[in-house]
């Protein structure tokens, strides 16, 4: 899976949501806070973790690139 974003970066919660892999930011901190979200293969647990075109992160088995 791949999703497009328009400026330099997005923050991790919102690739989340952007992804349809949370219903919302609440929920997407709880996830991340949870180490259940890895970032470019390593368990990340911050919400505002900045990520750039060709980083990844996974959740619950999928995989989605940023471009």
């Amino acid at each position: 899976m791949k999703i497009t974003i328009k400026d330099d970066f997005i923050k991790l919660g919102q690739a989340l949501k952007l992804a349809g892999l949370v219903d919302s930011g609440v929920d997407a901190k709880f996830v991340i806070q949870n180490g259940q979200v890895k970032v470019n293969g390593e368990v990340d647990t911050r919400r505002g973790k900045k990520l750039y075109a060709g980083d990844t992160f996974e959740f619950e088995g999928t995989v989605v690139t940023v471009k």
